[in-house]
């Protein structure tokens, strides 16, 4: 009887078929986080509260809705950002700002589907807190307050402030992963995340001699400060330059374009999670929310830091 059954050609596929299943290279996204390393999920979960952030703020800014109307699923009843809103884009931006948007509900899903995950963190993505933020980067109080959501160059600005923070995470992250899953889950990420970034940075750097009405100050500058400011919560020196910098700093020392931020052999800086609480706060310190998260970040890392305080 079982030599009938081991010789029988479809309990011979159907073994081939579980065979096959079971090891297929496809199987990345799966419910794994009994089999990855605590270290992993944290690292990944750390970076579920960027992916949040970079969701509401495109999403809200090309429609005017976020992830309670496209999956709110995702959001495990976590609560609605303060200040959404659309912001006033011109066709081209706001097609691109929507894929960004979509892309990172698939970041989301993905990362879920990898690590337990937890509900969406409080977020402000007001016109307030980019206000704040920008004022940081100045030293001083625009007048009127900078407005992320009047404008196409506004909204670009203020995309230059996010998903660079990410990038930095996920470079940092990668060396310190021990598990093929999240290895692979997070190269994954970071391609698109970098995508995001030069196209966001090119954009600007296209315009980067434009003047940004209504303070008689250029694409350039905006951005030269605030990766001055990131550079400066961050407390490791410099791994954030602007679209133009000092020729030594350039792409072999050889110009002054900066389209790309990268180091002296053009590869992208590394932040640790410490760096990247001090920046999304905008205190500087990891253990004082603020800005972005007014409440912390969720997770294993961010939250040792609030236990701290």
């Amino acid at each position: 009887m079982a030599l009938n059954i081991i010789f029988n050609p479809m309990s011979s596929f159907v073994v081939f078929l579980l065979v096959f299943l079971f090891y297929s290279p496809n199987k990345i996204f799966v419910r794994s986080w009994d089999t990855i390393p605590k270290s992993d999920i944290d690292m990944i979960e750390l970076a579920l509260n960027l992916e949040y952030l970079e969701a509401e703020f495109f999403l809200f800014g090309a429609e005017g809705y976020g992830l309670d109307v496209v999956n709110p699923n995702l959001t495990e009843g976590g609560p609605s950002p303060i200040g959404g809103k659309i912001a006033d884009l011109s066709p081209l931006i706001k097609d691109i700002i929507f894929q960004f948007g979509l892309q990172e509900v698939g970041h989301l899903r993905a990362i879920k589907s990898t690590v337990r995950g937890f509900s969406r963190p409080l977020l402000n993505i007001s016109s307030e807190i980019f206000g704040q933020i920008i004022n940081n980067a100045f030293g001083k109080r625009l007048k009127p307050p900078f407005d992320p959501y009047a404008n196409d160059i506004n909204y670009l600005i203020a995309s230059y402030v996010i998903p660079y923070v990410g990038l930095n995470g996920y470079v940092g992250a990668n060396p310190l992963l021990l598990s093929a899953t999240a290895k692979a889950l997070v190269a994954g990420l970071l391609g698109v995340e970098s995508g995001q970034d030069a196209i966001i940075r090119g954009l600007l750097y296209e315009r980067r001699d434009e003047i940004v009405i209504p303070y008689k100050v250029s694409v350039t500058e905006f951005t030269n400060r605030i990766s001055n400011l990131r550079n400066k919560l961050g407390r490791e020196g410099i791994k954030d330059e602007g679209l133009v910098v000092p020729k030594e700093l350039g792409a072999e020392g050889e110009v002054t374009g900066n389209v790309l931020s990268a180091n002296d052999y053009s590869l992208s800086y590394p932040r640790t999670p410490k760096e990247i609480l001090r920046i999304v706060y905008g205190t500087g310190d990891e253990h004082v929310p603020g800005g972005f998260y007014p409440m912390g970040a969720n997770g294993t890392i961010a939250k040792s830091y609030l236990e701290r305080n």
